[in-house]
């Protein structure tokens, strides 16, 4: 079953009961948004539906989808004005004049706007992972800490409101007991599967800045595959599934357990069934983050049948006393040896956000944990406090999956991670990996350089 089709055939879903926050703020903030593509829009026009807010920037490197934002940005913000727009985010960032700058960019696109950003004094809400890379990802840190910046990383399981109950109401009340083992996956057929034949490489279109959609990156031929929405079919730009899809579950782990660094990281899988896309990241993964006393370990295919069908992008927690399985659609407790168990579905809000019904390709389910990510981002600028994704934990579930990919890219060996002096222990060929090398004229930016 494939992502689309699991969620246009789910079952219903409950509504649930949630009493957001709230913050208090002088006047309206000033949002600036990098990236306007699907999620892009879908986290600011999240934050437009919970703060007084003045969106007055886009940047984007697509013209037509540039356009089409501000357009309809125009539309949903209660000024009614289009906000000025550029193709390149540091001549809007130059401005100076932004209190939150949201990033929404390709990954390999984090790093740079978002270190800008953070020298232009605004606060932050970053997509995950952080980087591409660990070193990227730390750049990102030390750049956050240096500029004093409030930063929100895009890992909203943490905001979702049936998870934190999940977090709140089984693992702390101890209701699995002693857990050891947590397992992980995603079985959503979700890597591309065009050819050479279906997806030859061709002139960009006349709308994109190709050149500067690649940046940093390794320059490509481009073909309809990378733009839009398709770039994390290659490498070059992302780190493929886990990058995706492993970081929110090992992230969302790591917070219901308060966990964090693993101690060490193993992977293994490649391209094993569909060989013949032009996609060139792993259909079959499996890896391996070891916290000493538990294990928690990851899987993904993107062929075949694969595990609860319920529960296809999940984490399932076993303990000693009970069962835990957890998902953005809800979550199933089983109590071992009888007992009474517990559902609960997801609820989306549609009665309070009517907007939600028809806002094109947004994960309806997802809005609630993105408005409750955005709300604690305002909270925390104000407080001083750290958010609940702060970017040290995005950092951390980040970097763990780049090491997954490492191991998995060095045949599978063990990395020990060692977080004070930022290397991998005993292990010269991987530490070399740790940065990806830049495309001139753009500068890899590292902890010490920001």
């Amino acid at each position: 079953m494939t992502r689309r089709k699991f969620l246009q055939t789910g079952a219903a879903l409950s509504a649930a009961t949630f009493v957001p926050t709230t913050f208090a703020q002088e006047k309206a903030l000033r949002v600036g948004l990098i990236g306007t593509g699907w999620y892009g829009k879908a986290d600011l026009l999240r934050l437009i539906q919970v703060a007084p807010v003045d969106v007055v920037s886009l940047c984007d490197v697509d013209r037509r989808m540039l356009g089409d934002a501000a357009a309809l940005v125009a539309q949903r913000q209660k000024s009614g004005k289009q906000p000025r727009t550029y193709g390149d985010y540091r001549k809007m960032l130059a401005e100076k004049d932004l209190d939150v700058v949201l990033i929404g960019t390709p990954d390999h696109w984090h790093a740079l706007p978002m270190i800008e950003a953070c020298k232009a004094g605004a606060d932050i809400y970053v997509q995950k992972p952080t980087g591409v890379d660990i070193v990227e990802s730390q750049a990102m840190l030390a750049a956050a800490r240096k500029y004093g910046r409030t930063v929100q990383v895009g890992t909203q399981r943490r905001s979702t409101p049936h998870l934190i109950e999940a977090r709140d109401r089984i693992l702390r009340e101890g209701k699995l007991g002693t857990i050891a083992h947590v397992e992980i996956c995603c079985y959503w057929h979700m890597r591309a599967r065009d050819t050479l034949a279906t997806a030859p490489d061709t002139a960009p279109p006349e709308w994109l800045d190709y050149e500067m959609w690649t940046g940093p990156a390794p320059m490509r031929p481009y073909n309809k595959m990378v733009h839009p929405r398709g770039w994390r079919a290659f490498s070059e730009y992302g780190n493929g599934i886990v990058g995706d899809m492993c970081i929110h579950m090992l992230d969302m782990v790591r917070w219901m357990m308060d966990l964090g660094w693993p101690i060490s990281v193993s992977s293994n899988g490649g391209i094993l069934v569909d060989k013949a896309s032009r996609a060139n990241i792993t259909d079959t993964q499996t890896a391996t983050f070891d916290f000493g006393n538990l294990q928690v370990r990851w899987t993904h295919r993107t062929w075949g049948e694969g595990g609860d069908p319920k529960y296809p992008w999940s984490a399932t927690f076993y303990g000693d006393k009970g069962t835990l399985k957890a998902s953005v659609f809800g979550y199933d407790y089983t109590p071992q040896g009888g007992g009474n168990p517990v559902h609960k579905d997801v609820g989306m809000e549609l009665d309070q956000y009517p907007e939600d019904q028809t806002e094109k390709d947004l994960e309806k389910h997802c809005a609630p944990a993105i408005r409750g990510h955005m709300r604690n981002l305002l909270e925390c600028r104000l407080s001083g406090s750290k958010p609940v994704a702060d970017i040290e934990q995005g950092h951390m579930s980040t970097a763990s999956c780049v090491l997954a990919n490492l191991s998995q890219q060095l045949g599978g060996r063990t990395l020990r991670w060692d977080p004070k002096t930022h290397t991998i222990v005993g292990d010269t060929e991987a530490t070399r990996l740790l940065a990806r090398p830049y495309r001139s004229p753009w500068s890899h930016p590292t902890a010490a350089s920001v």
